[in-house]
C-alpha cells in the first residue's frame, strides 16, 4: 500500500450545500488518514453566475463542473466533490469518477408556506422550478397547475418561495436535509408522481484520470449500493442521450442481487409521458439502465427525443 499523500485538495462550488458536500467528504477523508492535510478550493462556476436563464437553455449543468474539472486538469487540486445529478453523462477525455458516495434521500420535495401536498395545490398555482424533468411530470399530471423557472442556490429559492413569488417550489429533498433544513419540507414527493433525477441524492468524487494513486485513497468513500444504482440510471440517460435539455428521470434501488428501476421520457410539457420499469441483475448496471432505455424507445421515447432536438416543443 503506497504512502498516504501529505496533502489532498478539494475542488468545490461555493455555494452552502456545495461546501457541505465537500466539507463531509474532507471529515471522511481525514479520518481515514490522520496525517494527510485536507483542504478544500472553492470556486464559483459559469453555472453559479448565469442566474437568469434556464439551465437547458445555457449549456446544461455540467456549467456546474467545468471549472472544477479545469482545477483538476491542472494540478490545483486532487479530488472535485459534486452532486451525482450534476455530473453530465459523458465526462470530457482525461476525467474519472472515482467513488460514488452513499446516497441521501432520493426524492424531490414539496415545499410550501400554505399547502402540505402537491394534490392540494389549487388550478392556476405558482409553481417554481428550474427542472424540465420536474416540470414535464408536474405538467402532465397536474395541467392546471403554473410553473415558473427558479433559479439560485437553495436559500435563494427559499427566500423567493417566502416572499410570495411561489405557491410552492419543488428542490431535492437530499439538499435541504444536509443543509439541516428538512423543517422545510411538507411532502417528500412519491416517485409515482415525480422520479427523481439521475443520481439525485448521491455524491461523486471526481480525479484527473491520470492520477490512479487517488484510487486506493477514495476507494473507502464508494458505496458499492448506491454506485450500482447510480450506473444503472447513467447507463439510461446515455442510451438515451439525457442531457438537462431533456425531461427525463431514473431511479434504481437495489434489493438483494437486483435492481428494481423506472424510468421516464417526457415531451417539455408532459402532454406526452413514457414510462417503464424493469428488474434486472446488480452485477450489470450499466446494461439493465440500457435494457430500460431500450423498452422506452420501443414506445417511441426517441420520437420524443427527436422532436426536442428538432425544438419542436419549446
Amino acid at each position: 500500500m503506497s504512502a498516504h499523500p501529505a496533502k489532498l485538495i478539494i475542488a468545490t462550488r461555493e455555494s452552502a450545500l456545495a461546501l457541505w458536500q465537500a466539507h463531509h467528504i474532507q471529515a471522511r477523508l481525514q479520518a481515514l488518514y490522520p496525517q494527510t492535510l485536507v483542504e478544500i478550493l472553492g470556486m464559483t462556476t459559469t453555472g453559479d453566475q448565469i442566474l437568469d436563464s434556464p439551465l437547458s437553455r445555457i449549456g446544461g449543468k455540467g456549467l456546474f463542473v467545468k471549472e472544477l474539472e479545469q482545477a483538476l486538469a491542472d494540478g490545483r487540486a486532487d479530488l472535485a466533490v459534486h452532486s451525482m445529478k450534476d455530473v453530465p453523462m459523458h465526462l470530457p477525455e482525461g476525467f474519472m469518477l472515482a467513488a460514488i458516495g452513499e446516497r441521501e434521500d432520493p426524492h424531490d420535495a414539496f415545499v410550501s408556506n400554505v399547502h402540505a401536498r402537491l394534490e392540494d395545490l389549487p388550478e392556476g398555482s405558482i409553481v417554481g422550478t428550474s427542472s424540465l424533468r420536474r416540470q414535464s411530470q408536474l405538467q402532465a399530471k397536474f395541467p392546471g397547475l403554473k410553473i415558473e423557472s427558479l433559479r439560485g442556490n437553495l436559500q435563494t429559492r427559499l427566500r423567493k418561495l417566502d416572499e410570495g413569488q411561489y405557491a410552492a417550489i419543488i428542490l431535492a429533498a437530499a439538499g435541504l436535509m444536509r443543509l439541516g433544513l428538512e423543517g422545510r419540507i411538507r411532502q417528500r414527493i412519491p416517485t409515482e408522481l415525480s422520479i427523481p433525477a439521475v443520481g439525485q441524492g448521491a455524491l461523486g468524487i471526481e480525479i484527473n484520470a491520470a492520477r490512479t494513486d487517488l484510487l486506493a485513497i477514495l476507494a473507502p468513500l464508494n458505496h458499492p449500493d448506491t454506485a450500482a444504482c447510480v450506473e444503472a440510471e447513467r447507463g439510461m440517460s446515455r442510451a438515451l442521450a439525457g442531457s438537462c435539455t431533456v425531461p427525463l428521470g431514473a431511479y434504481a434501488e437495489k434489493q438483494g442481487d437486483q435492481l428494481h428501476m423506472t424510468g421516464f421520457v417526457a415531451s417539455v410539457h408532459g402532454r406526452e409521458m413514457l414510462r417503464e420499469s424493469l428488474i434486472a441483475a446488480a452485477e450489470a448496471p450499466e446494461q439493465a439502465g440500457q435494457a430500460l432505455a431500450q423498452k422506452l424507445i420501443a414506445r417511441g421515447a426517441d420520437r420524443i427525443l427527436a422532436a426536442l432536438a428538432d425544438g419542436a416543443e419549446h
